[in-house]
């Protein structure tokens, strides 16, 4: 049976979320968003047997066929790189997790105005310096909030970052510290900002207590992929 044990893996994984809670002194609820890429349109199914109700996708068009096949009413988010001449499609996605610039926010802003609702993001962040990963510096933010809180067509919901790949403890700290003094960024400048998306399979512990209010896993909870 695909997906056997989901359940199961559901709720020990809530239990370790609640003990990182209490570990890191946030006090914040924590969502789990299942990262279904790959896996087909029946791992979005399991995911709604298992009692999530937010699934993750990278790629527009994979998210917008899988769409098309499922019948359970999940959430959908958009955690990967949108490019902007697919930005019209965030009108499908509940929140979008990867706005990493200016340009692609005035992309999405236009989508907003057009419908006349705010589309709900997060805004990227780098907060290590990765030439690899896109998404604002906190210096590039502090520059660029002003330009962010003023485009009606967006409702910036938080942030979003990616800890280094194979990074030691210290490192992982230090990206997810850094996502959170990106969001009081946003904050101090008057934006509601409550999301902190960050934290994978291998590393939500550490996300959890330094803050995550969602995490995004795949792996972990339906096996490695092919």
């Amino acid at each position: 049976m695909p997906f056997s044990g989901l359940s199961e893996r559901v709720a020990a994984i809530r239990e370790t979320v609640g003990a990182a809670v209490k570990r890191g002194g946030h006090g914040q609820h924590v969502e789990i968003v299942a990262v279904t890429k790959t896996y087909g349109p029946e791992a979005v199914e399991a995911a709604w047997q298992a009692g999530l109700t937010t699934v993750g996708e990278n790629r527009v068009q994979e998210a917008l066929d899988k769409m098309a096949q499922v019948t359970v009413p999940v959430r959908w988010h958009l955690i990967g790189h949108l490019q902007r001449n697919k930005a019209r499609h965030v009108e499908r996605f509940d929140l979008v997790h990867s706005v990493d610039s200016v340009r692609l926010a005035q992309a999405v802003d236009e989508v907003g105005e057009r419908r006349a609702r705010p589309v709900p993001v997060l805004i990227q962040v780098n907060t290590t310096g990765e030439e690899t990963k896109g998404g604002f510096s906190l210096t590039e933010l502090a520059d660029q909030v002003s330009v962010l809180g003023a485009l009606g067509g967006l409702e910036v919901r938080g942030v979003m970052t990616m800890a280094p790949l194979g990074a030691d403890e210290a490192m992982l700290r230090r990206a997810f510290r850094g996502a959170r003094e990106a969001r009081e960024v946003l904050q101090r400048h008057g934006l509601d900002a409550p999301e902190l998306s960050m934290g994978m399979s291998g590393d939500f512990e550490v996300a959890v207590e330094e803050g995550a209010t969602m995490i995004r896993l795949g792996t972990i909870l339906f096996g490695a992929r092919d």
